[in-house]
């Protein structure tokens, strides 16, 4: 009998509840969740149930997931530890061109060293570019939509979910397959912040504009030597190093990094290995508590009725939007799986054993919708603080989502006509 076939609902059960703690917490008990402590409390109290069950009836799964994890959460760091090496410094002149090259420029940087590296990287150049300014209350909302999320989904390295895909069989070239949805969503949010910026601008007084121009210097980057061991964590996930000569390349790059990089230099960033442990603590729970809801999806879950690229799409990016990725889009995929399965159509490719249009359908969701809410994705949050310790003025939570309405709801809808239907 498949493992499948004998799993209760229950015990996919934690799965859920630990993804609505995850998105609830931080609003409703924020000082509590602040802290790593509380959070790896809550992660053990919900997905220690789960253990006996998987270690009885899954255990094959459960060694899987495992290695996954650990894959996982080392790239994820050494791309944290190595990107936050380098430091961007300088003031251009905060006109709507410059502003929009920084986005586009991210854009393309993220699917090198992730999108939490290089939200890291450009978000405190950015902001200190258009400190002169008054009115930029729009310009860390579009970064987050750019430099956050949509941008990283063209490599494994650029969006987390894109790398648990690498790790379940999609080839690491297969992402470039995204380039036409990631170009056409570029094209059309740049060209709505480039109008809104260059209206924005008009506003700005004489002074301010004078005091820009004055206060303008080249960008100058520091940290250099870490560009080489970004190389190498790089290379070991294209050249498909096996597991676990990958993790000690990363692994080593890592040390390297912060053995030889300047003493300071991490410090002008804001540098702290918080946020990575943050990542590591809730993702050992959601790695262990959607393990059987995966198995179960992967085996029954072509009788739910969605069998259509758009419908991956919305549905994926849906909970994207309000629930981590990563895990949204493993659930999806083994949906998508299990369809794949049960139609068997001939002559429509698959990779991974997931129907290639289907598999388009949940990246872009899983990727580009996460910006749709600040709790979205894992930089979103972090680059509205920074902005914030910065002394710059930023929507609110309801505030920021009236912003993603107007902007990226038309967006995604031109993507699914395009795309999908």
């Amino acid at each position: 009998m498949p493992a499948g076939e004998s799993i209760p609902l229950y015990i996919c059960a934690p799965f859920v509840i630990f993804l609505i703690l995850i998105a609830v917490m931080p609003l409703a008990l924020p000082h509590f969740w602040e802290k790593n402590r509380n959070k790896a409390i809550v992660s053990a109290l919900v997905s220690i149930p789960v253990l006996p069950f998987l270690i009885t009836r899954l255990p094959v799964e459960l060694g899987r997931t495992v290695e996954d994890y650990i894959s996982f959460i080392l790239l994820l760091a050494s791309l944290f530890i190595i990107s936050g090496g380098i430091l961007l410094t300088g003031d251009l002149r905060a006109t709507p061109a410059v502003n929009t090259s920084f986005l586009f420029l991210g854009a393309v940087i993220c699917n090198l060293i992730g999108t939490t590296g290089a939200s890291m990287l450009l978000i405190r150049p950015l902001l200190k570019t258009n400190s002169e300014r008054k009115y930029t209350y729009h310009i860390p909302v579009f970064f987050i939509f750019v430099v956050s999320n949509i941008g990283g989904s063209l490599t494994p390295l650029g969006d987390p979910p894109l790398f648990l895909g690498y790790l379940r069989g999609v080839p690491f070239a297969w992402t470039l397959n995204l380039f036409p949805m990631w170009l056409t969503a570029l094209a059309i949010v740049l060209v709505v912040f480039y109008v809104w910026d260059t209206w924005c601008y008009r506003k700005e007084s004489p002074a301010d504009i004078q005091r820009d121009r004055a206060m303008a210097t080249p960008l100058r980057v520091s940290g250099t030597l870490n560009l080489l061991f970004l190389l190498v964590v790089i290379l070991s996930v294209f050249l498909q190093f096996p597991f676990p000569y990958r993790e000690l390349t990363m692994v080593a790059m890592s040390i390297l990094s912060m053995a030889f990089t300047k003493k300071g230099l991490r410090d002008q960033h804001g540098f702290t290995f918080a946020p990575i442990s943050e990542v590591a603590i809730l993702f050992a729970g959601i790695f262990v508590t959607m393990v059987p809801l995966l198995t179960l999806l992967r085996i029954k879950g072509a009788a739910l009725g969605i069998t259509q690229p758009w419908q991956f799409f919305w549905l994926s990016g849906g909970l994207s939007s309000f629930l981590d990725n990563a895990p949204t889009y493993l659930t999806f995929s083994s949906l998508a799986e299990s369809v794949t399965r049960s139609q068997s159509l001939a002559g429509i490719p698959s990779i991974a054993g997931v129907r290639a249009d289907l598999l388009r359908a949940i990246s872009c969701g899983s990727v580009f919708m996460g910006a749709n809410t600040y709790i979205g994705n894992g930089p979103n949050f972090m680059v509205k603080v920074i902005a914030e310790e910065q002394g710059v003025a930023v929507p609110h939570f309801f505030g920021y989502m009236l912003y993603s309405g107007l902007v990226l709801i038309p967006t995604f809808l031109v993507i699914t006509v395009v795309f999908f239907l």
